[in-house]
């Protein structure tokens, strides 16, 4: 069975391992996210080989703060 690739990139899961360019290809609602909690830096270069954590941290953001994003992340676009 196939999946298109609009149903896969909505089941494909987030984590903060993953670098932010890589999330907002997968995911492209995640930008929008991101900005919210103040990282509005995915369009550095960093962006490329930084992972969401590091961007985070380097911006002062908790870990917990940083676990909410990826659980909002997500959330987005799926059914509930």
């Amino acid at each position: 069975m196939f999946l298109t690739k609009e149903v896969s990139s909505m089941t494909q899961k987030i984590t903060k391992d993953m670098n932010l360019r890589e999330i907002v290809e997968k995911k492209p609602e995640a930008a929008a996210i991101m900005v919210e909690y103040g990282m509005h830096c995915i369009g550095c270069m960093a962006s490329q080989f930084e992972s969401l954590e590091q961007g985070c941290q380097a911006h002062g953001m908790t870990e917990k703060k940083i676990n909410e994003m990826v659980e909002k992340i997500n959330k987005v676009g799926k059914k509930e």
